[in-house]
């Protein structure tokens, strides 16, 4: 979902071009990293957060379902004490990541990084301080026992005073069959909402990308999903086993627009939609 003010999406007219098109040399996990993910801000809310609720410095962070491993990245580069693990089950998205991301790190710094092609389910590194699941990567998991299962391995998986971060999105939007496009810098980001089956849940949602000379590289991603709520997310992390399970809602600017800075709260806003942050301590 994009994480962005909307904008109306803007045609562009194509013309005839000799060579390969804009999409045909575009690189799709590179457009993602531009268009959906933050990793500074990621790493900003995971690291300020931590220290305020357990009063101490954040140095091993897990995060789940890595992909390119972007997070871990900035985290490591952030202080000379900082580690990170990333566990994704893709290996081509992990060696994207090698020489993408951590090819930018300095030797010291790589050293500090430990990408696993492992299961989320059934990995056992080093016990983290904090273990993240961004992206709304896990809903991927669609039964309550599944997604409650992997909510204890998380939990085992953290220090005595570890803490678990996830996003989530949700608002009366997320419901509907719609798509969102947004304009970037050489390209257009469009979120599509393809499916969705009120009585199971299941959800499926697609990225797509278009360019200036008017091609497209359509379902760039797809996602197929299970459209959890925040209150079901919740009790399920209670059930395994968390405590203080708190949402961080994002606040507003003059122009009623999101202005980046999330507070715990439990009453938020019936928004069209909306993103938010949920941190469950061990």
């Amino acid at each position: 979902m994009a994480k962005q003010s909307r904008k109306q999406r803007k045609k562009s007219s194509a013309h005839h071009v000799e060579g390969p098109s804009m999409a045909e040399l575009a690189d799709r996990h590179e457009l993602y990293e531009n268009s959906v993910q933050n990793a500074e801000t990621e790493v900003d809310f995971v690291s300020e957060t931590f220290e305020l609720i357990r009063k101490r410095k954040l140095k091993l962070l897990r995060e789940d379902f890595c992909g390119t491993a972007s997070v871990c990245s900035e985290w490591v580069s952030r202080g000379k004490e900082h580690r990170a693990i990333g566990i994704d089950l893709d290996e081509d998205v992990l060696q994207w990541g090698r020489e993408h991301n951590l090819s930018k790190l300095t030797d010291e710094e790589r050293n500090r990084v430990s990408l696993l092609k492992e299961d989320v389910l059934t990995t056992t590194p080093e016990k983290a301080d904090a273990i993240l699941a961004m992206n709304f990567s896990y809903w991927y998991f669609k039964t309550r026992d599944k997604l409650r299962g992997y909510f204890e391995h998380v939990r085992e998986g953290l220090t005595d005073d570890g803490v678990f971060f996830l996003d989530c999105f949700g608002g009366y939007e997320a419901f509907q069959l719609m798509e969102e496009s947004t304009e970037n810098e050489g390209f257009t980001y469009t979120w599509d909402q393809s499916e969705y089956n009120p009585i199971t849940g299941d959800y499926v949602c697609h990225i797509h990308f278009e360019f200036p000379d008017g091609s497209k590289m359509k379902e760039a991603f797809t996602y197929e999903w299970r459209l959890w709520t925040m209150p079901e997310l919740r009790e399920l992390l209670v059930e395994a086993g968390f405590k203080n399970v708190m949402t961080y809602w994002e606040g507003s600017d003059e122009d009623g627009d999101g202005d980046g800075n999330y507070e715990a709260t439990e009453e938020g806003e019936p928004d069209a939609g909306w993103v938010c942050y949920i941190v469950a301590e061990k």
